[in-house]
């Protein structure tokens, strides 16, 4: 137990940390400016993504923290593993406040201790996962459930902003969210396993899509909405299908403790998310700068730093040649 709640902690470490990288690489990767927030999916973003080296790092922060999500979810429930992995929204606020120099407020910090503190009553109170088997019918349906986000995130891309963002997060908060449902039922891990098993094509098929849309979230819009959206969608969702659907449950006794703990994070969340909406031109135009200085060319230009997967000379002073404040 003890080793799937510091797996679960390590992912919401590692996701927290890999989504400031990724929002400043789609940045420098876009070809759309901070104000244009319309026209869709454009397919060729993450091949541009790939010549970004702060985007292949994110990457395998990602895939590391896939794999500790997946320990976590062999002995913790659904609804105790995606309210930990939540909290890499608070991961993201303090990052991005450091890396990007987003400024957060004394409430923001509020809700940064929120998180945590929603996460240690979870893991306190947490129990075993549930023991429930689900059949070839509900795997297939999460299959199903992919090809329609898919279909409303791509409507989702064509609106405009305020609205853009948030509904690109929440779609791929929801694919997360199967994801970590297609996860939790896989029958196996050995290969001829997973080619028989359609939990394992959805959680391929999901990674792939909620990504896309994710990328698509950050490259006109803000780092903490898009990820609160994101920890929305992914956290309540696959909480109740755990409980219905798979026996999760909490320690005897404690299973109010376990819910308070479960809402004060996902509350916290929110919080940061709702504050996050008044500094949103902010944040996207810093990360435009810090995407766009030269220092960003590779490793090799921030010299004897520059092994640090984020740009430590944003911190030096840059003279100003545009005349702007």
């Amino acid at each position: 137990m003890l080793v799937s709640l510091i797996a679960a902690l390590v992912a919401a470490v590692l996701y927290g940390v890999a989504a400031v990288m990724q929002a400043i690489a789609v940045r420098a990767a876009s070809n759309k400016t901070a104000g244009d927030a319309s026209g869709g999916v454009d397919p060729g973003l993450v091949v541009r993504l790939l010549g970004q080296w702060r985007f292949v790092v994110s990457m395998c922060l990602d895939m590391l923290g896939f794999v500790a999500q997946l320990i976590a979810l062999h002995r913790l429930p659904l609804f105790a593993v995606q309210a930990i992995v939540a909290s890499n929204l608070a991961v993201t606020a303090v990052v991005a406040s450091w890396v990007i120099g987003v400024t957060l407020s004394w409430r923001e910090w509020a809700a940064v201790f929120g998180v945590v503190a929603g996460v240690g009553l979870l893991g306190a109170s947490a129990g075993a996962e549930g023991a429930a088997q689900v059949g070839g019918v509900f795997k297939l349906a999460l299959i199903v459930a992919i090809a329609g986000l898919t279909v409303i995130g791509m409507a989702a891309a064509k609106l405009n902003e305020p609205y853009r963002t948030t509904a690109l997060g929440l779609v791929a908060g929801f694919g997360y969210g199967v994801l970590s449902i297609a996860a939790r039922v896989l029958s196996g891990f050995s290969p001829l396993e997973l080619a028989r098993d359609p939990a394992a094509y959805a959680v391929a098929a999901a990674g792939i899509i909620s990504f896309m849309f994710y990328a698509t979230a950050l490259e006109s819009g803000s780092v903490t909405i898009a990820t609160a959206a994101v920890v929305l969608a992914e956290t309540i969702p696959p909480a109740v299908i755990g409980v219905v659907f798979l026996g999760d449950q909490t320690r005897p006794g404690l299973s109010v403790v376990a819910w308070a703990g479960f809402f004060i994070a996902v509350a916290s969340a929110v919080m940061l998310a709702r504050f996050g909406e008044a500094h949103h031109t902010e944040d996207v135009a810093m990360a435009d700068a810090v995407a766009r200085r030269q220092a960003n060319a590779g490793p090799a230009a921030a010299g004897l730093l520059s092994w640090w997967p984020v740009d430590l000379q944003f911190f030096l002073a840059v003279p100003d040649t545009t005349g702007a404040s």
